[in-house]
């Protein structure tokens, strides 16, 4: 699982706005069809990745200060 959150970096979605840009997820399209390619299985990759991608955009967008 590790394997697929680390080649996740170039699926992430981004939302560009007036104060800056701010990460809001990945692409789950993509990371399924990534987890599939890497025999993981999909419920796998469907249960454990929402947590860790909720993780991943909390520290991506924390805000100095």
């Amino acid at each position: 699982m590790w394997d697929l959150v680390t080649r996740l970096g170039g699926q992430a979605r981004v939302l560009v706005g007036m104060s800056g840009a701010s990460v809001i997820g990945w692409d789950m399209t993509a990371a399924l069809a990534m987890g599939r390619a890497l025999g993981i299985s999909e419920w796998v990759v469907a249960e454990v990745l929402p947590a860790i991608e909720a993780a991943m955009v909390r520290q991506l967008n924390k805000k100095d200060g």
